[in-house]
């Protein structure tokens, strides 16, 4: 009830929300009464975040709650995100995702390489959608002039060397990038599934970042395999932030 009394929450009402599993799950992981949560089975994607953004909220310096799959191909882990959260994040809110992704891929010991991708690579593309990536990797780079971090890119130019001499020949992401940053949500989640399905990758995920602990969330189509999947990342999530 302390956590929403400005929005005029009694104790009655806050009783009967506790009822509610999503509600009861995200109180039990604030309270520490639990380590992390997995909903989303039988629930839908806003019924399993919106009480982790009202009760856990977002860490300090973070604006945004994004997401990240982990597509597990037969010799190498690739990072996508935001392909489940966000539809269309303006500059800052992808440099934000960015840099959450990275500190994502870091706790599962994937060193970054990070691709922001576009219809477009270098500096030959012009038009809104394009100069919005530009403008998000210039955020990223200012704040944190460490990573490596690249774009606009196409994803060609992301993951095969030889387009990537020819488009990108002095970076050091392009051609051996394993973190992808899609401009909106309608390229991300349609490029996840279609790597999925037509590669027969191992999707695990949407894997939320952002959040001050974890809280993931699955598809109503998920298998036990993919329930699994997400409990061990969540355990890990969990460990990384304690």
């Amino acid at each position: 009830m302390l956590l929403r009394k400005e929005k005029g929450i009694n104790y009655d009402m806050a009783y009967d929300t506790m009822s509610d599993v999503s509600y009861f799950g995200t109180m039990m992981v604030h309270l520490n009464h639990a380590d992390g949560m997995v909903s989303g089975a039988v629930h839908t994607t806003q019924h399993t975040i919106r009480p982790a953004f009202q009760i856990i909220k977002t860490k300090p310096g973070t604006s945004i709650v994004s997401s990240v799959f982990f597509m597990c191909l037969e010799d190498r882990v690739l990072v996508y995100g935001d392909c489940a959260i966000n539809p269309d994040p303006d500059a800052q809110q992808l440099a934000e995702i960015a840099v959450s992704a990275v500190a994502t891929a870091k706790m599962y010991n994937i060193s970054p390489r990070v691709a922001m991708l576009s219809y477009s690579t270098g500096k030959s593309g012009k038009g809104k959608a394009v100069d919005k990536v530009r403008q998000a990797v210039a955020i990223a780079r200012k704040a944190h002039p460490e990573l490596k971090i690249e774009g606009p890119m196409q994803y060609d130019a992301a993951v095969d060397a030889s387009v990537a001499r020819t488009k990108l020949p002095d970076s050091e992401v392009a051609g051996q990038a394993n973190v992808f940053i899609f401009p909106d949500l309608n390229t991300g989640n349609n490029t996840y599934k279609a790597v999925q399905r037509s590669s027969g990758a191992v999707a695990i995920g949407p894997i939320l970042q952002g959040l001050n602990k974890p809280v993931n969330d699955l598809s109503r189509g998920c298998t036990v395999t993919d329930i699994v999947n997400t409990v061990v990342m969540t355990a890990i999530q969990s460990q990384s932030e304690n």
